[in-house]
Protein backbone atom coordinates (compact mmCIF):
# COMPACT_ATOMS: atom_id res chain seq x y z
CA UNK A 1 0.00 0.00 0.00
CA UNK A 2 0.98 3.67 -0.30
CA UNK A 3 1.38 6.12 2.57
CA UNK A 4 2.16 9.82 2.70
CA UNK A 5 5.12 10.28 5.03
CA UNK A 6 6.80 13.43 6.37
CA UNK A 7 10.50 12.76 6.98
CA UNK A 8 11.40 16.33 8.00
CA UNK A 9 11.04 19.96 7.02
CA UNK A 10 9.64 20.13 3.45
CA UNK A 11 10.41 16.45 2.94
CA UNK A 12 7.23 14.50 2.21
CA UNK A 13 7.11 11.25 0.27
CA UNK A 14 4.40 9.02 -1.26
CA UNK A 15 6.00 5.73 -0.40
CA UNK A 16 5.35 2.01 -0.17
CA UNK A 17 4.60 0.42 3.19
CA UNK A 18 3.42 -3.03 4.20
CA UNK A 19 -0.34 -3.43 4.49
CA UNK A 20 -1.25 -3.56 8.21
CA UNK A 21 -3.24 -6.44 9.69
CA UNK A 22 -5.95 -5.69 12.28
CA UNK A 23 -5.92 -7.43 15.64
CA UNK A 24 -8.82 -8.11 17.96
CA UNK A 25 -10.69 -4.87 18.68
CA UNK A 26 -9.30 -3.18 15.57
CA UNK A 27 -10.71 -2.39 12.13
CA UNK A 28 -8.83 -1.82 8.88
CA UNK A 29 -10.13 1.06 6.77
CA UNK A 30 -9.60 1.94 3.15
CA UNK A 31 -9.12 5.70 3.41
CA UNK A 32 -10.83 7.93 0.84
CA UNK A 33 -10.13 11.52 1.92
CA UNK A 34 -7.86 13.22 4.44
CA UNK A 35 -8.07 16.92 5.29
CA UNK A 36 -4.91 19.01 5.64
CA UNK A 37 -4.99 20.70 9.05
CA UNK A 38 -2.86 23.53 10.42
CA UNK A 39 -0.83 21.05 12.46
CA UNK A 40 -0.06 19.08 9.28
CA UNK A 41 1.16 22.30 7.64
CA UNK A 42 3.47 22.98 10.58
CA UNK A 43 4.88 19.46 10.51
CA UNK A 44 5.59 19.71 6.77
CA UNK A 45 6.85 23.28 6.44
CA UNK A 46 8.69 23.52 9.78
CA UNK A 47 9.35 19.94 10.84
CA UNK A 48 7.51 20.67 14.09
CA UNK A 49 4.13 21.70 15.45
CA UNK A 50 4.69 23.96 18.45
CA UNK A 51 6.86 22.03 20.89
CA UNK A 52 6.37 18.72 19.06
CA UNK A 53 9.25 17.98 16.65
CA UNK A 54 9.31 15.17 14.10
CA UNK A 55 11.82 12.62 15.39
CA UNK A 56 10.86 9.77 13.07
CA UNK A 57 8.94 9.53 9.77
CA UNK A 58 5.35 10.64 10.41
CA UNK A 59 2.19 9.86 8.47
CA UNK A 60 0.05 13.01 8.90
CA UNK A 61 -3.71 13.34 8.98
CA UNK A 62 -6.49 13.17 11.56
CA UNK A 63 -9.44 14.43 9.48
CA UNK A 64 -10.55 11.50 7.38
CA UNK A 65 -13.27 9.42 5.81
CA UNK A 66 -13.28 6.05 4.14
CA UNK A 67 -14.85 2.62 4.13
CA UNK A 68 -14.34 -0.52 6.18
CA UNK A 69 -11.87 -2.86 4.51
CA UNK A 70 -11.64 -5.60 7.14
CA UNK A 71 -13.32 -6.06 10.53
CA UNK A 72 -12.20 -9.29 12.19
CA UNK A 73 -15.19 -9.14 14.54
CA UNK A 74 -17.62 -9.18 11.61
CA UNK A 75 -19.60 -6.32 13.14
CA UNK A 76 -18.93 -3.94 10.23
CA UNK A 77 -19.33 -5.15 6.67
CA UNK A 78 -16.70 -4.32 4.07
CA UNK A 79 -17.60 -1.10 2.28
CA UNK A 80 -19.37 0.47 5.27
CA UNK A 81 -18.73 4.25 5.04
CA UNK A 82 -17.15 5.75 8.16
CA UNK A 83 -15.25 8.58 9.71
CA UNK A 84 -12.98 8.36 12.75
CA UNK A 85 -12.70 9.99 16.17
CA UNK A 86 -8.91 10.40 16.12
CA UNK A 87 -8.27 10.48 19.90
CA UNK A 88 -7.25 7.80 22.34
CA UNK A 89 -7.72 9.13 25.87
CA UNK A 90 -5.39 8.79 28.82
CA UNK A 91 -6.29 7.19 32.15
CA UNK A 92 -9.26 8.58 34.06
CA UNK A 93 -8.54 11.65 36.19
CA UNK A 94 -10.82 12.96 38.96
CA UNK A 95 -12.56 16.13 37.83
CA UNK A 96 -12.22 15.33 34.12
CA UNK A 97 -14.94 12.72 33.86
CA UNK A 98 -16.89 14.89 31.41
CA UNK A 99 -13.77 16.05 29.55
CA UNK A 100 -11.79 12.95 28.62
CA UNK A 101 -10.00 14.86 25.85
CA UNK A 102 -8.12 16.82 28.55
CA UNK A 103 -6.69 13.79 30.33
CA UNK A 104 -2.89 13.51 30.15
CA UNK A 105 -1.37 10.53 28.44
CA UNK A 106 -3.67 10.20 25.43
CA UNK A 107 -2.71 10.51 21.79
CA UNK A 108 -4.11 11.68 18.46
CA UNK A 109 -3.79 10.43 14.91
CA UNK A 110 -0.97 12.10 12.99
CA UNK A 111 0.79 13.58 16.02
CA UNK A 112 4.47 13.80 16.98
CA UNK A 113 3.57 14.57 20.60
CA UNK A 114 4.27 10.97 21.62
CA UNK A 115 7.45 9.00 21.01
CA UNK A 116 7.07 6.80 19.04
CA UNK A 117 4.77 9.06 17.05
CA UNK A 118 1.08 8.30 16.58
CA UNK A 119 0.86 7.65 12.85
CA UNK A 120 -1.99 9.36 11.01
CA UNK A 121 -4.58 8.65 8.38
CA UNK A 122 -2.88 9.58 5.09
CA UNK A 123 -2.45 5.94 4.04
CA UNK A 124 -4.44 3.83 1.65
CA UNK A 125 -5.08 1.39 4.52
CA UNK A 126 -5.38 2.42 8.16
CA UNK A 127 -5.83 0.44 11.38
CA UNK A 128 -7.93 2.04 14.13
CA UNK A 129 -9.51 0.72 17.29
CA UNK A 130 -13.17 -0.14 16.82
CA UNK A 131 -14.39 2.44 19.38
CA UNK A 132 -12.95 5.20 17.17
CA UNK A 133 -15.25 4.31 14.24
CA UNK A 134 -18.30 6.43 13.43
CA UNK A 135 -20.58 4.87 10.80
CA UNK A 136 -21.92 7.50 8.42
CA UNK A 137 -25.63 8.07 7.86
CA UNK A 138 -26.97 7.04 4.48
CA UNK A 139 -26.48 9.76 1.89
CA UNK A 140 -23.55 11.55 3.56
CA UNK A 141 -20.80 11.75 0.90
CA UNK A 142 -17.33 10.63 1.94
CA UNK A 143 -15.86 13.92 0.75
CA UNK A 144 -18.10 15.98 3.05
CA UNK A 145 -17.65 13.49 5.88
CA UNK A 146 -13.95 14.39 6.00
CA UNK A 147 -15.09 17.65 7.66
CA UNK A 148 -16.43 15.81 10.71
CA UNK A 149 -13.30 16.21 12.84
CA UNK A 150 -12.72 19.96 12.25
CA UNK A 151 -16.45 20.64 12.55
CA UNK A 152 -16.39 18.84 15.91
CA UNK A 153 -13.60 21.22 16.98
CA UNK A 154 -15.81 24.17 15.99
CA UNK A 155 -18.91 22.79 17.73
CA UNK A 156 -16.91 22.21 20.91
CA UNK A 157 -15.56 25.76 20.83
CA UNK A 158 -19.06 27.20 20.41
CA UNK A 159 -20.37 25.06 23.26
CA UNK A 160 -17.73 26.53 25.58
CA UNK A 161 -19.31 29.97 25.12
CA UNK A 162 -22.60 28.77 26.59
CA UNK A 163 -25.97 29.61 25.07
CA UNK A 164 -25.34 32.06 22.22
CA UNK A 165 -28.96 32.21 21.06
CA UNK A 166 -29.72 35.78 20.02
CA UNK A 167 -26.16 36.95 20.77
CA UNK A 168 -23.77 38.99 18.65
CA UNK A 169 -20.76 36.83 17.76
CA UNK A 170 -17.42 37.67 16.14
CA UNK A 171 -15.05 35.12 14.58
CA UNK A 172 -11.49 36.39 14.15
CA UNK A 173 -9.67 34.45 11.44
CA UNK A 174 -11.71 32.95 8.59
CA UNK A 175 -9.51 29.99 7.77
CA UNK A 176 -11.03 26.49 7.69
CA UNK A 177 -11.65 26.32 11.45
CA UNK A 178 -12.91 29.89 11.57
CA UNK A 179 -15.33 29.14 8.74
CA UNK A 180 -16.65 26.11 10.59
CA UNK A 181 -17.01 28.19 13.78
CA UNK A 182 -19.06 30.68 11.74
CA UNK A 183 -21.31 27.83 10.60
CA UNK A 184 -21.52 26.37 14.12
CA UNK A 185 -22.44 29.76 15.60
CA UNK A 186 -25.17 30.26 13.00
CA UNK A 187 -26.42 26.74 13.73
CA UNK A 188 -26.44 27.53 17.48
CA UNK A 189 -28.79 30.48 16.96
CA UNK A 190 -26.53 33.54 17.08
CA UNK A 191 -28.42 36.66 16.01
CA UNK A 192 -25.43 38.14 14.20
CA UNK A 193 -22.16 36.49 13.22
CA UNK A 194 -19.28 38.73 12.20
CA UNK A 195 -15.95 37.65 10.71
CA UNK A 196 -12.59 39.35 10.34
CA UNK A 197 -9.50 38.34 8.40
CA UNK A 198 -6.40 39.78 6.78
CA UNK A 199 -7.52 38.61 3.32
CA UNK A 200 -10.76 39.33 1.44
CA UNK A 201 -11.15 35.81 0.00
CA UNK A 202 -11.73 34.08 3.37
CA UNK A 203 -14.29 36.75 4.21
CA UNK A 204 -16.20 35.97 1.03
CA UNK A 205 -16.32 32.33 2.13
CA UNK A 206 -17.49 33.37 5.61
CA UNK A 207 -20.33 35.34 4.04
CA UNK A 208 -21.47 32.24 2.14
CA UNK A 209 -21.73 30.40 5.49
CA UNK A 210 -23.84 33.06 7.21
CA UNK A 211 -21.48 35.80 8.41
CA UNK A 212 -23.17 39.16 7.89
CA UNK A 213 -20.64 41.63 9.34
CA UNK A 214 -17.27 41.40 7.63
CA UNK A 215 -14.09 43.27 8.59
CA UNK A 216 -10.88 43.28 6.55
CA UNK A 217 -7.90 43.87 8.82
CA UNK A 218 -6.14 47.11 7.88
CA UNK A 219 -9.20 48.52 6.14
CA UNK A 220 -12.22 48.12 8.42
CA UNK A 221 -12.54 48.98 12.09
CA UNK A 222 -14.24 46.71 14.60
CA UNK A 223 -15.87 48.89 17.23
CA UNK A 224 -14.87 48.32 20.82
CA UNK A 225 -17.41 46.46 22.97
CA UNK A 226 -19.49 45.47 19.94
CA UNK A 227 -19.83 41.68 20.41
CA UNK A 228 -21.13 39.46 23.19
CA UNK A 229 -18.90 36.51 22.24
CA UNK A 230 -15.63 36.46 20.32
CA UNK A 231 -13.96 33.35 18.90
CA UNK A 232 -10.27 33.91 18.16
CA UNK A 233 -9.37 31.41 15.44
CA UNK A 234 -6.16 32.82 13.94
CA UNK A 235 -3.70 31.93 16.71
CA UNK A 236 -2.03 35.35 16.44
CA UNK A 237 -1.36 37.28 19.63
CA UNK A 238 -2.45 40.65 18.28
CA UNK A 239 -5.79 39.08 17.34
CA UNK A 240 -6.39 38.16 20.99
CA UNK A 241 -5.80 41.81 21.85
CA UNK A 242 -8.46 42.71 19.26
CA UNK A 243 -10.82 40.12 20.77
CA UNK A 244 -10.49 41.73 24.21
CA UNK A 245 -11.30 45.13 22.73
CA UNK A 246 -14.24 43.87 20.66
CA UNK A 247 -15.91 41.97 23.51
CA UNK A 248 -18.66 43.65 25.47
CA UNK A 249 -18.57 43.93 29.26
CA UNK A 250 -19.10 40.53 30.92
CA UNK A 251 -18.60 38.99 27.49
CA UNK A 252 -16.81 35.76 26.60
CA UNK A 253 -13.74 35.09 24.48
CA UNK A 254 -12.94 31.56 23.31
CA UNK A 255 -9.37 31.02 22.13
CA UNK A 256 -9.62 28.45 19.35
CA UNK A 257 -6.50 29.17 17.29
CA UNK A 258 -3.28 27.55 18.52
CA UNK A 259 -1.10 30.28 19.97
CA UNK A 260 2.69 29.89 19.56
CA UNK A 261 4.49 28.19 22.42
CA UNK A 262 6.36 31.33 23.40
CA UNK A 263 5.90 34.62 25.23
CA UNK A 264 3.41 36.62 23.17
CA UNK A 265 2.70 40.34 23.26
CA UNK A 266 -0.98 40.56 24.17
CA UNK A 267 -2.78 43.49 25.83
CA UNK A 268 -5.29 42.01 28.25
CA UNK A 269 -5.73 45.14 30.37
CA UNK A 270 -9.32 45.86 29.23
CA UNK A 271 -10.50 42.44 30.42
CA UNK A 272 -10.39 43.56 34.05
CA UNK A 273 -12.79 46.49 33.78
CA UNK A 274 -15.04 44.42 31.53
CA UNK A 275 -14.91 41.30 33.73
CA UNK A 276 -14.44 39.16 30.64
CA UNK A 277 -14.26 35.38 30.57
CA UNK A 278 -11.44 34.00 28.42
CA UNK A 279 -11.55 30.26 27.73
CA UNK A 280 -9.25 27.95 25.87
CA UNK A 281 -10.68 25.38 23.46
CA UNK A 282 -8.84 22.11 22.89
CA UNK A 283 -10.06 19.59 20.32
CA UNK A 284 -13.37 18.00 21.42
CA UNK A 285 -14.98 15.13 23.30
CA UNK A 286 -18.19 13.68 21.83
CA UNK A 287 -18.99 16.50 19.42
CA UNK A 288 -17.92 14.44 16.40
CA UNK A 289 -21.28 12.67 16.64
CA UNK A 290 -23.06 16.04 16.45
CA UNK A 291 -20.82 16.98 13.52
CA UNK A 292 -21.72 13.84 11.58
CA UNK A 293 -25.44 14.53 12.08
CA UNK A 294 -25.04 18.16 11.03
CA UNK A 295 -23.12 17.18 7.88
CA UNK A 296 -25.77 14.61 7.00
CA UNK A 297 -28.59 17.14 7.30
CA UNK A 298 -27.36 19.60 4.68
CA UNK A 299 -24.77 20.36 2.02
CA UNK A 300 -24.38 23.89 3.41
CA UNK A 301 -20.77 23.26 4.49
CA UNK A 302 -19.58 21.98 1.12
CA UNK A 303 -18.08 25.41 0.25
CA UNK A 304 -15.55 24.91 3.06
CA UNK A 305 -13.86 22.32 0.83
CA UNK A 306 -12.04 24.31 -1.82
CA UNK A 307 -9.70 21.67 -3.29
CA UNK A 308 -9.41 17.90 -3.60
CA UNK A 309 -5.89 16.88 -4.65
CA UNK A 310 -4.39 13.37 -4.99
CA UNK A 311 -2.13 12.40 -2.10
CA UNK A 312 0.53 11.53 -4.66
CA UNK A 313 0.67 15.27 -5.44
CA UNK A 314 1.16 16.24 -1.80
CA UNK A 315 3.73 18.98 -2.31
CA UNK A 316 1.26 20.94 -4.43
CA UNK A 317 -1.56 20.17 -1.99
CA UNK A 318 0.39 21.56 0.97
CA UNK A 319 1.42 24.66 -1.00
CA UNK A 320 -2.23 25.31 -1.91
CA UNK A 321 -3.39 24.69 1.67
CA UNK A 322 -0.90 27.24 3.01
CA UNK A 323 -2.28 30.01 0.76
CA UNK A 324 -5.46 31.31 2.43
CA UNK A 325 -6.20 33.55 -0.55
CA UNK A 326 -6.45 30.49 -2.79
CA UNK A 327 -7.89 27.82 -0.52
CA UNK A 328 -10.07 26.93 2.44
CA UNK A 329 -10.02 23.22 3.38
CA UNK A 330 -7.82 21.12 1.11
CA UNK A 331 -8.55 17.39 1.00
CA UNK A 332 -6.11 14.71 -0.09
CA UNK A 333 -7.72 11.90 -2.08
CA UNK A 334 -6.27 8.43 -1.61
Amino acid sequence: MKSLVIHGKEDIRWEDRDAPEPREGEVRLRVAFVGICGSDLHYYFHGANGEYTIREPLVPGHELSGVVDLDPSGRLAPGTPVTVHPARYGASVPGLEERPHLRPGGDYLGSAAANPHRQGGASELLIVEDHMIRVLPEGLPLERAALAEPLAVALHAVSLAGDITGRRVLVIGAGPIGLLVVAAAVHAGAAVVGASDVRPEPLDRARSLGASELALVGRDTIENESYDVVFECSGVGVALTQAVRAARRTGTIVQVGMLPNTDTGVNLAPMLAKELTIRGAFRFSTEIDDAVRMLAESDALDPVISHVIPASDAVRAFDVARDSSASAKVLLSL
